[in-house]
């Protein structure tokens, strides 16, 4: 939307990387079976521009299971609304923790 771009029409960073997050955190959240929070992202790096009206899908990949942490992969690709190709945008590897219902740390293997 207009909203989340510059004067250009580019897509701004924090748009996408919030919808990062999210698709991380779905692959986290079955992972911890249950609450996670986002504690970490690392090498974020912007390959190419989104524009408005372009279609953006995002990509999660476990990385790494720890005893409250999991690592997740996460590219987001885009496909402009009057081509068939998608090209990566971006990537980053996103850190999330599992917590308790008060926010807590808690370790994955307890649900």
């Amino acid at each position: 939307m207009p909203a989340d771009a510059n004067a250009n029409g580019d897509i701004f960073g924090g748009w996408l990387m919030s919808q990062m997050d999210l698709g991380g955190s779905n692959l986290a959240g079955r992972v911890a079976h249950g609450r996670i929070a986002t504690v970490a992202v690392d090498a974020m790096s912007f390959i190419r521009p989104v524009k408005i009206g372009d279609e953006v899908s995002v990509y999660a990949m476990l990385v790494a299971v720890g005893r409250s942490s999991i690592k997740v992969n996460v590219e987001a690709w885009r496909r402009a609304r009057d081509s068939t190709t998608e090209r990566r945008v971006t990537k980053a590897v996103f850190t999330f923790v599992a917590i308790d219902s008060e926010g807590r740390p808690r370790p994955i293997n307890a649900s």
